[in-house]
């Protein structure tokens, strides 16, 4: 129910999801409602500036649960796909978790996975075009908590080829992608850490679905086929 989820404010968008059960758990509830530690949470709810709101990321109707262009020909997800990522995650996302974000985009998935991780895990976000990387980093310098996961190295942003991950930070308990791969790239596989699990959409531009794919620690590979959607192609970037 997705398209009964938007709101008009943050916190509006992120209860219709809830009461929709598109966000399940409580982790992940708190971490789009506030992407703030527990521990201060306290002491920032008399600053709403301090927190994150998704308008940061969003230039355009950010409490609408829909895609929304962030320009470079790149789209932010809707909220439902980066609720159904985190819950989907959530098993391999630990407080010393390293993850990888790959087609960060504009940065707000990786802020909230770096809430979900709290307090020492790591999250790398990559994007192969450089514009949307100095996004990501300023939209993070928008808020407190964004400000000090940058300082302290907890989020970092790169411009890279997606595709073949980031092989300086593996191995990974997870790994999310943002868009559209036309398989299940082995290097992304390669790179998960023995149990880990791998989010990715893959298909063409007519028929997408949502493929979870799990290492086990014996480092056998289990690849289990969800739902369909439609994101844009994990392909090179444009060359204009």
């Amino acid at each position: 129910m997705a398209w009964r989820s938007s709101g008009t404010t943050n916190s509006a968008l992120i209860s219709n999801l809830a009461e929709n059960g598109l966000v399940k758990s409580d982790r992940v509830r708190k971490a789009m409602l506030r992407v703030l530690p527990l521990y201060v949470a306290a002491d920032f709810v008399a600053f709403p500036e301090l927190l994150v709101d998704r308008a940061h990321y969003a230039p355009e109707l950010p409490y609408q649960d829909s895609p929304q262009s962030i320009g470079f020909s790149a789209t932010i997800s809707a909220p439902h796909m980066h609720a159904s990522a985190a819950e989907s995650l959530l098993p391999f996302l630990h407080p010393t978790s390293k993850v990888l974000d790959v087609g960060s985009g504009s940065g707000y998935l990786t802020h909230v996975l770096a809430n979900l991780i709290e307090p020492e895990g790591k999250v790398v976000g990559v994007d192969h075009i450089q514009g949307l990387v100095d996004m990501a980093n300023r939209n993070m310098g928008k808020s407190t908590e964004g400000k000090g996961l940058i300082k302290s190295g907890r989020v970092r942003f790169f411009k890279a080829d997606g595709r073949k991950g980031w092989p300086e930070g593996a191995p990974y308990d997870a790994i999310h992608v943002g868009a559209a791969a036309v398989d299940a790239h082995g290097a992304l596989i390669e790179q998960l850490k023995a149990p880990g699990r791998l989010f990715i959409p893959v298909g063409d531009r007519y028929s997408q679905h949502i493929w979870v794919i799990d290492k086990k620690e014996d480092g056998s590979v289990e690849k289990q086929k969800s739902f369909g959607v439609m994101y844009v192609p994990l392909t090179d970037p444009p060359k204009n």
